[in-house]
């Protein structure tokens, strides 16, 4: 299973230079976890860069691998991780995600650097 982090789907709408690597876990639907706190911050940016339709656009993509909503045991599970890892919010639902379904987490987001089954791919200069 595998969570792709906010910043990587973002690189993967970008068509960035780290694109090709987050396609492999966004294009393979049937393993595909998405942590509803990932639709939130990817529609928010998309909205205030491109616009609604855009915005509309990249979530229906998004939503077509399994969300996850953030239930009680998992938002308290995230508690503790952010306590544990110093992790700002967003990052502790998505890292609480992958751990509850034992998934990869890939990410571009220098926060989940070093943590467990967490694939990080700086991000590259241009």
């Amino acid at each position: 299973m595998n969570v792709v982090d906010s910043s990587a789907w973002l690189s993967y709408f970008a068509g960035d230079s780290n694109s090709a690597v987050f396609a492999e876990p966004i294009e393979e639907l049937s393993e595909l976890l998405v942590p509803s706190i990932t639709i939130t911050e990817v529609f928010k940016n998309v909205l205030r860069q491109r616009g609604e339709e855009a915005a509309l656009i990249v979530t229906a993509h998004m939503k077509q691998g399994k969300v996850i909503p953030l239930d009680s045991e998992l938002a308290m599970d995230a508690a503790k991780f952010g306590v544990l890892h110093k992790l700002p919010l967003a990052d502790s639902i998505i890292f609480a995600t992958g751990q509850k379904y034992s998934a990869v987490i890939w990410t571009q987001d220098s926060d989940f650097e070093g943590l467990v089954n967490v694939r990080y791919i700086a991000k590259k200069s241009i």
